[in-house]
């Protein structure tokens, strides 16, 4: 069976790590990639073709919501799941209405994380809001 290849972007190298931990529990869930702004998550996705984005919302030279713009006009399919340390509606509608699959705040915990990005890839949608 073909491992779930996911690329984390986010300018936090201790967030990035972390995330990687938490997916790479799982024996089906490998990181194949690590960006740390949104133009290089751009490129990023291009050259590994992840299965699936995680996104931070803000980061440096190109945000997490225009670099998944940028990502969908060209991969209108891959989900992508939007990060952030805020809980917030306006953010969790933004990113619904540009057609991310989910929003998550980095302070759930790991498995709820884990349920995120399975929901994300069943093309069902998870949001957490305020």
């Amino acid at each position: 069976m073909k491992n779930l290849r996911v690329l984390i972007a986010d300018d936090h190298e201790t967030v990035r790590k972390g995330l990687c931990a938490i997916l790479t529990s799982r024996d089906d869930i490998e990181v194949c990639a690590e960006a740390c702004n949104g133009e290089e998550a751009v490129r990023l996705v291009r050259e590994s073709k992840p299965d699936i984005v995680l996104m931070d919302f803000t980061m440096p030279v190109m945000d997490g919501l225009e670099a998944s713009q940028q990502i969908l006009r060209t991969f209108p399919e891959l989900p992508i799941l939007m990060l952030s340390t805020h809980r917030l509606d306006t953010l969790a509608n933004a990113a619904r209405d540009i057609g991310l699959r989910g929003y998550i705040t980095k302070n759930e915990s790991a498995s709820s994380l884990l349920k995120a990005v399975d929901k994300a890839m069943r093309k069902d949608p998870f949001f957490v809001f305020a």
